[in-house]
């Protein structure tokens, strides 16, 4: 199953609701502040709202009315920036990493090409989508949607080692 973790979940929220503070006359929240609103542990978020904050995408504000608060504009902060920023590197499958070494099939497996080009549309996708979008009641699809629609599978019978097509 494909799904974020809860940091970057909880990381998402934070970041969304930051965005809609940025409006506020403060322009800021505090980690309580943003825990309280949506139920999420407090030291955890602190956690991820310090991985965002090392990573440029918050800034700190120290002081009594202090806290976080966007370090760019939500229009230029993506959904797979802030993903990778809290997790790390999205893999769909080991066949794209660099230390592919668990694998003995991947001379002859007949579906890595075609998840290739579906972990690239996931990135894609991931990478079209704003923070600015998350705030939007209407978010708009992508560009790279396409991307998706254009893969075709093809069945192989299983004794079969011919590589599908693919366009």
């Amino acid at each position: 199953m494909l799904k974020l973790t809860k940091k970057a979940d909880y990381g998402l929220i934070a970041l969304r609701h930051l965005a809609l503070a940025a409006n506020s006359p403060k322009g800021s929240a505090s980690a309580k502040d943003i825990a309280e609103a949506y139920g999420i542990p407090l030291p955890l978020l602190s956690k991820v709202l310090q991985k965002l904050a090392r990573g440029g995408l918050l800034a700190s504000e120290q002081g009594t009315n202090g806290g976080y608060r966007l370090a760019r504009q939500a229009s230029d902060i993506s959904a797979l920036e802030a993903i990778r920023t809290i997790d790390g590197p999205i893999i769909l499958t080991q066949c794209f990493t660099e230390h592919n070494t668990g694998c003995h099939q991947s001379t002859l497996c007949p579906v890595r090409e075609p998840l290739r080009k579906v972990h690239e549309g996931i990135l894609g996708l991931l990478a079209g989508i704003s923070l600015a979008d998350l705030c939007s009641d209407d978010m708009p699809v992508p560009m790279h949607r396409p991307m998706l629609a254009n893969i075709q599978l093809t069945a192989v019978p299983s004794d079969s080692v011919e590589r599908p097509t693919s366009s």
